[in-house]
């Protein structure tokens, strides 16, 4: 993988695509081949075989398809996040497939498009990702809190209160940190608003990852959301 600066990674962001549809995968990497700040090094056919070449490849960012014969991307996205030094993962899905992008989520996504998002979009989304922002709308973040919440047994009041035990041990800074990323806030946003250098919210964003122990932004809004702050 490629080391990162304080920018992204150094060089062209290396992108793999992991989806069944052969069609798919060649406009996409005929797609992103254009791009002169990204290089596809591969295509996969389904999850085993796509986390087989992360093994080999070392790229920076995977597009993963969710529905796929073998291993499907939510378990392939699920052994990606493992690994000692993950590569950023988007899922792709379809309209239908709310609840699939949900539980890839928790499993360490760092965001999803839609098959149909236009290309400009999707160039943007890799670009993002790879520089450590994730591609959560607010509304996107608001509407799956609200999901993740509804499949939730434990009573709104135990929630709260384990949401602000949790958030009790942040600095001020950091509580302030993870109030605007539970505002879906990107990194630069927060830099602006709270006059820190984007390098300095990254490095908060990272201590909130291990202090609240999860593993993506969307986690971290849903303990503010919990917490009555958001």
């Amino acid at each position: 993988m490629t080391e990162p600066t304080e920018t992204g990674p150094a060089g062209p962001v290396r992108v793999l695509v992991v989806d069944d549809d052969p069609i798919v995968r060649s406009a996409l990497s005929l797609m992103l081949g254009g791009q002169a700040d990204l290089e596809v090094v591969g295509e996969a056919g389904d999850g085993l075989e796509g986390v087989a070449l992360v093994d080999r490849l070392r790229p920076d960012v995977v597009l993963m398809d969710i529905r796929m014969p073998v291993l499907d991307g939510l378990e392939a996205t699920r052994r990606l996040h493992r690994l000692p030094e993950p590569p950023h993962v988007i899922v792709l899905t379809t309209f239908d497939a709310d609840e699939h992008v949900v539980q890839a989520l928790a499993a360490g996504a760092d965001g999803f498009l839609l098959k149909d998002t236009p290309p400009a979009r999707i160039v943007e989304a890799l670009r993002k990702v790879a520089d450590g922002e994730p591609m959560l709308s607010p509304s996107v973040t608001r509407t799956l809190i609200d999901r993740l919440r509804a499949a939730e047994a434990e009573p709104a009041d135990d929630r709260a209160a384990r949401a602000q035990r949790r958030l009790a041990v942040l600095t001020e800074r950091e509580h302030e940190v993870a109030l605007a990323v539970g505002r879906g806030l990107s990194n630069a946003e927060i830099a602006r608003e709270l006059h820190l250098s984007i390098p300095t919210v990254k490095a908060h964003v990272s201590r909130l990852f291990d202090k609240l122990v999860v593993t993506n932004r969307v986690q971290i809004a849903i303990c503010v959301h919990d917490a009555g702050l958001g």
